[in-house]
């Protein structure tokens, strides 16, 4: 399967991101000054094009389509373990083997989780999954039933159950991305009672949940914010990544029936645990 891309050279990532965030992200890639941003569309790619030349004249900006399979081997020269708090994330290719089956015996150790890089990003090795993972970390999860909003590789649903959920359930409305989730699932052997669904937030009520992790952008949170905080059981958390710091004002307004009870800020990059 091939993945509409371009190709940036010589602008700041995270600033790219913030341009081009409406059209359709799937996947980033740094490679010294080089910056290549993957769409779930073409018509997507080419509108994000147009803006950034149209905002950075200056810039070297071309478009391309790449091979899936093609970025996983290329990602497997670059990509290491991440260590997150008790976490550590280990692509697939290093040889880790399955977890224990009962996550209990986990709760009070470091533990593994197995991720293969894919469109469906989520390797940990963004800083907005980093946040998310360390925001699991401050709550008890024990016996809770945790809905992961735009689940991607589906680490933080597997996160959550190996931290001692009940029940994890992973959402998004891109059937490769919850394909690669239930692969990823498969590799964690003895991780059971997480499921993944294809569903549009959009269209569909959300199930009620005691802990709900949306690492999506600050204008999805912000449009989004009624929707996940009427989920949300009482006494509930709510984990929100995905946007930037210039962003973090607006998404605690759109929260404000809630309170920031945790936040944290890598690379630019906000996480916050919310109550209500």
């Amino acid at each position: 399967m091939k993945y509409p891309a371009l190709d940036i050279d010589a602008l700041d990532a995270d600033f790219l991101l913030a341009v081009v965030d409406e059209f359709g992200l799937s996947a980033v890639e740094i490679r010294g000054s080089l910056v290549t941003i993957f769409f779930t569309e073409a018509a997507g790619r080419d509108r994000a094009r147009d803006v950034v030349v149209r905002a950075y004249p200056e810039a070297t900006v071309s478009a391309r389509d790449v091979d899936d399979e093609d970025w996983a081997r290329r990602s497997q020269d670059n990509l290491e373990p991440v260590t997150v708090g008790r976490i550590t994330v280990v692509p697939s290719w290093h040889g880790v083997s399955a977890l224990t089956a009962d996550p209990r015996a986990l709760a009070a150790d470091s533990v593994t989780i197995v991720i293969t890089p894919s469109m469906g990003f989520g390797t940990g090795h963004h800083a907005t999954t980093r946040l998310c993972l360390r925001a699991l970390q401050e709550l008890n999860l024990r016996g809770s039933r945790v809905l992961d909003l735009g689940t991607g590789s589906g680490i933080l649903a597997i996160a959550a159950r190996v931290l001692g959920a009940a029940e994890a359930i992973g959402i998004d409305d891109d059937r490769d991305a919850i394909q690669s989730a239930i692969e990823n699932l498969d590799r964690n052997r003895g991780v059971s009672d997480v499921r993944f669904e294809v569903r549009d937030l959009r269209l569909e009520p959300l199930q009620h949940a005691d802990v709900i992790t949306a690492n999506l952008t600050g204008a999805l949170l912000v449009r989004s914010a009624d929707l996940l905080l009427g989920a949300l059981h009482t006494r509930g958390a709510l984990i929100v990544s995905g946007l930037q710091s210039h962003e973090r004002d607006d998404v605690v307004r759109a929260f404000e029936r809630a309170r920031v009870v945790w936040e944290a800020m890598e690379d630019e990059w906000v996480g916050m645990i919310f109550r209500l």
